[in-house]
């Protein structure tokens, strides 16, 4: 540690005073004297996890404390990974406060420890701070951080890792064991195998090298096994390998072969699905692939030239192949089996700030943390929604202010931690700690955009996300300029001062010339700019104290700790999620910022309660009432009959890459439609546009597919111990009394007026209706007569009104239009109009309001309150559910009689587990997305990995 010098003058974010060293840090959350957990409402919630597969128990925890605002799933997945001590057991941490405190409470020691803050004063400041954020779900360590800090086994921070291999047995073995410790821990390591000779060059005993690919096997089978064994996470890796190396086409061919293995056997009858008894025996399944090219080679491409393969040991060129023809090879096989993926050499190295200590040859399994070999990186994210402000009126902006003020916070947080932490190999250890890699980032981008009515592949969308960006950047080397006053510079910076300040002005410069577009992101581009300024000011006095400062990390298990909509940089997977309920079952919902983006395109209450209510029917805005077809884009999402087109993503990661230090997580979807030439493509504009990496995935190309839901007993056709016996059930009708209360009520549909009789049981449940319209004998009105008995006699057989209102709300024909009900303002016609008027009439507040129903007082106390009734927690009615499993209705609910059980209608929310399984249930589509070996739950995609929505399970960093 470099001793401290005098703090710099910049205002009160982070000054020493004359004579005084370390940081002043200033209240942004907080109040002096009250604590950050004085304001919130605690509760105790009983954490009970299952497989849904099978109904076993994965985990339970009773009594957790938890402010009340948290999820159920943000509860369960917090308890299940992070509290640590055997569950049981006096030393079980029971609550969030303990979790906080443990993590929170290490670094506020290890801040004052090594000089960080001012006085004992700005060190509490700092600790309710960070308390806060916390607490409130505004930022999220990565899992390490969680798992390890503050314990007695080793402080292990980082989740990344970059390892190196040189050409030599010793250095190969010597692979193997650190990416197993690294396994073991349950982070993830990447590596480039590029100095390793190829097969097409002599060992100094004059045989054949056996190339790096036959070296892969080996670290491929290590990988599955700890995979198996592993408590948190499977293995993650990542083998890069230059595409000047003699055996590049057999690296990019050794997933095409190992596919074409697995249809064979699957042809043949062996269980060839994911988790199946038989994939083991498939190789290179357990890392992501990468080919790392550069702009010779990309020239070459364009031009129809020959390249060069070049010896590792003699440099020379060896091998001249078709430039062309070895980038198609890449597509192809991309095309079959999403891999290789892709990184650019020299636009990586262009931007690397420490280029005297060594090249960046490869990155971590996400792609996101790209840096010196032996290094590692603790990540860090911001949850973007949480700096959405709306006023009374309903205009909004994106507070810049304080999220550079929390940017501040966690980075200096961050670099505390580097100076405590512990790490898998002393190699690792020394360069971290010599360029204190950070890697802050965000999560909720793609919610952020919608809420804002941006559509995701847009102008204003991009110049949001990079504004964004670029402050997040700027803010965070800013305060890294500020560390190196108070407690010194990294170590590698006197090296690599020039280069260091040359890509700080590269960042500048990019802010300087990046596109404006509206009222929300220019104030957000103008915090930016005043933020470079000054990086460029104090880092030509003070140097910097982290050599790298920002990614964008799939930010998997911590986006579903801060309940985040999206994960890191990517768009809604679709607009119907899957939520757990508090004391059990779970419902779907239209996720809450569809209304935040209705109500900021302009449209009023009641259009906004149609269109959420036919997005809840079908999944998606087509042919939503009153949606105009321009803002369709906005509700674009990852998967559906509206998903965003591959080309979106690209120029979404080309306009955040000019604004991060690192790299960004993120799998480019296309259409299983999609051909080789279109994957071409989407490498080629990757390099085009200045993105550091990419991958692609073309929907249902890997033949591997999730487990079905059959069990293997019955696959194999075993029968049961005990035949079932079959009970068939019939509904018996409940007819009314002579005598019956009853409810008339005059309405006008479109200029169209007519009465409804509506008429109950004595218990008051709904049992018939009765519908006249104004002009007797016309063909409406003897529909209308028609119509009303059938329903009638379907409410006596037992048929649930909700299902009714669920059915024929929306239903769209003429007249519609206007009426005379001050609760149903717009009707799409007079069906949808009766229906609406018996659920306000007939169901309890909490079923319509799933409906999304509700009276015109009870929509002006949204607007007021946030919510529609006071004290409804358990129902997220901003999101305005559709269906879910219940609790049995109201007496308000007309119900059959007691040997009449009636069907649930709709099937999707007791088979749908989580969001990717809804998603594929309204869409008809297949995830191709891998089971969660932990819960069953299909896992969804988060940047380049796979997260469970169940248990917080991961595929990779988080």
């Amino acid at each position: 540690m470099t001793e401290t010098t005098s703090g710099p003058a910049r205002g009160s974010r982070a000054k020493g005073g004359k004579g005084t060293k370390g940081l002043r840090v200033e209240r942004v959350h907080t109040t002096a004297g009250i604590h950050p957990y004085d304001e919130v409402v605690w509760e105790r919630r009983d954490v009970v996890m299952t497989n849904w597969r099978d109904g076993s128990i994965n985990f339970e925890q009773r009594g957790v404390e938890f402010p009340d605002f948290w999820s159920v799933n943000a509860v369960n997945i917090v308890t299940s990974k992070y509290f640590r001590g055997a569950v049981g057991t006096p030393q079980r941490e029971t609550g969030l406060k303990q979790l906080i405190d443990r993590v929170v409470h290490t670094y506020r020691a290890a801040g004052e420890k090594f000089g960080y803050f001012a006085s004992p004063a700005d060190a509490e400041i700092f600790e309710h701070e960070l308390t806060y954020a916390l607490l409130h779900q505004v930022f999220s360590f990565n899992s390490p951080v969680w798992f390890n800090v503050g314990t007695a086994q080793p402080q292990q921070v980082s989740a990344c890792f970059i390892l190196s291999v040189d050409d030599s047995m010793e250095s190969i073995l010597d692979w193997y064991k650190e990416e197993g410790m690294i396994f073991k821990g349950g982070s993830g390591a990447g590596l480039n195998l590029s100095r390793i000779r190829s097969s097409k060059e002599l060992l100094s005993s004059g045989g054949n090298a056996s190339g790096p690919v036959s070296f892969m096997r080996g670290a491929d089978a290590s990988a599955g096994t700890i995979k198996s064994g592993g408590a948190t996470r499977r293995a993650a890796k990542m083998v890069v390998l230059d595409v000047d190396h003699p055996d590049i086409e057999a690296f990019i061919e050794t997933k095409v072969k190992e596919e074409e293995k697995i249809r064979a056997l699957r042809d043949a009858g062996f269980d060839m699905d994911l988790g199946g008894d038989d994939i083991t025996s498939v190789q290179y399944q357990n890392a992501n692939n990468s080919v790392r090219v550069n702009d010779e080679f990309m020239r070459a491409v364009e031009a129809g030239e020959s390249f060069g393969l070049r010896g590792r040991t003699s440099g020379e060129i060896i091998e001249h192949v078709d430039a062309r023809k070895l980038f198609r090879k890449m597509a192809e096989a991309a095309h079959v089996c999403a891999d290789p993926g892709i990184q650019y050499d020299d636009v990586i190295n262009r931007w690397h700030t420490s280029p005297e200590s060594g090249r960046i040859t490869a990155s971590n399994p996400c792609s996101e943390y790209m840096h010196l070999d032996n290094s590692s990186c603790n990540l860090a994210s911001l949850n973007l929604m949480k700096f959405l402000s709306d006023d009374d009126e309903g205009n909004q902006s994106f507070d810049a202010e304080r999220f550079a003020k929390v940017v501040e916070l966690v980075i200096t947080a961050m670099d505390i931690s580097i100076s405590f932490a512990d790490f898998p190999t002393e190699k690792i250890g020394e360069t971290t700690r010599a360029f204190r890699q950070l890697g802050i980032g965000y999560a909720n981008l793609g919610a952020l955009l919608m809420a804002t009515g941006h559509a995701y592949d847009s102008d204003g969308g991009r110049a949001l996300a990079g504004a964004i960006t670029s402050l997040m950047t700027g803010t965070s080397y800013r305060r890294s300029a500020e560390l190196a006053a108070v407690v010194g510079p990294y170590e590698g910076y006197a090296r690599n001062a020039d280069a260091h300040k040359r890509v700080m002005r590269q960042h500048a410069d990019a802010n300087d010339a990046a596109q404006r577009s509206d009222d929300l992101d220019t104030p957000v581009w103008a915090a930016a700019t005043a933020a470079w300024r000054d990086v460029v000011r104090l880092g030509d006095k003070h140097g910097f104290r982290n050599a790298q400062a920002s990614v964008l990390a799939p930010t998997g298990t911590i986006g579903l700790m801060m309940d985040c909509d999206t994960t890191g940089v990517e768009p809604d997977l679709a607009l119907v999620k899957y939520k757990k309920l508090v004391g059990g079952g779970s419902m779907q919902i239209v996720n809450n910022t569809v209304p935040k983006a209705l109500k900021r395109l302009g449209y009023q209450p009641e259009q906004v309660e149609a269109i959420v209510a036919h997005i809840a029917e079908h999944g998606n805005v087509v042919d939503a009432p009153g949606l105009r077809l321009e803002h369709y884009e906005v509700f674009d999402c990852a998967m559906g009959e509206r998903s965003i087109a591959p080309m979106g993503h690209v120029r979404m990661m080309a306009a955040a890459q000019p604004f991060l230090s690192g790299a960004i997580s993120k799998t480019v979807n296309m259409p299983s439609s999609s051909t080789v030439d279109d994957v071409a493509e989407i490498y080629h504009q990757g390099w085009k546009l200045g993105v550091k990496a990419l991958a692609v995935y073309v929907e249902n190309s890997k033949v591997g597919q999730p487990l079905s839901a059959k069990t293997k007993d019955a696959e194999k056709g075993e029968q049961p111990a005990e035949p079932e016996r079959v009970v068939e059930y019939r509904p018996v009708r409940r007819r009314l009394p002579k005598g019956r209360p009853g409810i008339t009520t005059s309405f006008t549909v479109g200029g169209a007026e007519g009465y409804m009789t509506a008429n109950s049981y004595p218990d008051d449940g709904l049992g018939e209706v009765f519908l006249k319209m104004s002009k007797q004998g016309s063909t409406l009105a003897g529909m209308m007569d028609a119509f009303s008995i059938a329903v009638s006699v379907g409410l006596q057989y037992g048929v649930p009104l909700e299902t009714y209102v669920s059915k024929f709300t929306n239903m769209r024909f003429e007249p519609a239009g206007m009426t005379d009900d001050q609760d149903v303002r717009m009707a799409q016609s007079i069906v949808d109009y009766i229906f609406r008027r018996l659920a306000l009439d007939f169901l309890p507040f909490e079923t319509r309001s799933a409906l999304g129903i509700h009276t015109a007082t009870e929509r002006q106390r949204h607007l007021e309150t946030g919510s529609y009734e006071p004290g409804d927690e358990e129902l997220d009615v901003e999101g305005l559910s559709q269906s879910a499993p219940r609790q049995a209705p109201s007496a308000s609910v007309p119900q059959a009689a007691e040997q009449t059980p009636v069907a649930e209608e709709r099937p999707a929310p007791r088979e749908a587990h989580s969001s990717t399984e809804l998603a594929e249930m309204q869409l008809g589509l297949n995830a191709d997305a891998p089971l969660c070996l932990s819960c069953g739950t299909k896992m969804r995609r988060a940047g380049s990995c796979y997260l469970c929505e169940g248990c917080g399970s991961t595929s990779g960093c988080s």
